[in-house]
């Protein structure tokens, strides 16, 4: 079998159906707001130094003042990390690994012989409280795996970068993260028709394809029964 997409996998990992529709698709663009925001990810040491004005005027969702503060917690957080993350050695680097395939943003390597490399995946939206949301997880276990094949190691960890935050965040491959990983290829794999809609969940009001899916989401008075 063919390697399976990073992005095939996060789409499965929140909506299967989404991804039955996405696949009908041509190749989509990365939107130009989408890319200003990943940009941000490789001027770290710049921003860092910025006065608010020239923050102001970038693509960031937090005042300058709490942008600075979470980059300069990831500057104390990851030691190791932090001159990769910040000048990675390797950049939208296209990983083909035994059962998946993508481009990682960021390639960490150490000069530590015990350090694995990391794989570091920048995202444009907004972080959950704690952790990664879990198609995020997704594909950042992807990018693992497919590190791991290129460099014959274990890779047991993964970065996630949302610069429009200024947050970085190191992932641990946990037994339940790689779990939610082989259940979003085993989906992708069976995928041979749309499968069931989800129904009325927080996933539908925001997708692109719920006109054509067919879904119905209720009003708030409705879910309160009004």
């Amino acid at each position: 079998m063919s390697p399976i997409a990073f992005s095939d996998l996060a789409t499965a990992a929140y909506c299967p159906r989404k991804l039955y529709y996405r696949r009908k698709e041509d190749e989509r663009s990365v939107p130009d707001e989408v890319a200003d925001c990943r940009n941000l990810a490789f001027r770290y040491e710049e921003l860092l130094g910025a006065s608010d004005d020239s923050l102001a005027d970038l693509p960031i969702a937090v005042t300058p003042a709490a942008f600075r503060r979470n980059l300069e917690r990831a500057r104390e957080r990851f030691p190791a990390a932090w001159p990769e993350l910040r000048a990675p050695t390797g950049r939208e680097r296209l990983l083909d690994g035994r059962e998946c395939r993508g481009v990682v943003h960021k390639v960490l390597e150490f000069d530590a012989s015990e350090l694995a490399p990391a794989p570091s995946m920048v995202f444009a939206g907004s972080p959950p409280e704690q952790g990664v949301w879990e198609p995020q997880s997704v594909r950042m276990v992807a990018a693992a795996k497919a590190l791991s094949w290129e460099r014959e190691r274990s890779v047991e960890r993964a970065f996630a970068e949302y610069p429009g935050h200024g947050i970085v965040r190191e992932l641990d491959l946990t037994t339940r993260r790689k779990a939610a990983y082989r259940r979003a290829v085993e989906t992708v794999r069976a995928l041979d028709g749309p499968p069931p809609r989800l129904g009325d969940d927080a996933k539908c009001e925001p997708c692109e394809y719920r006109a054509e899916c067919g879904v119905k989401t209720r009003s708030l008075k409705s879910l309160l029964g009004l």
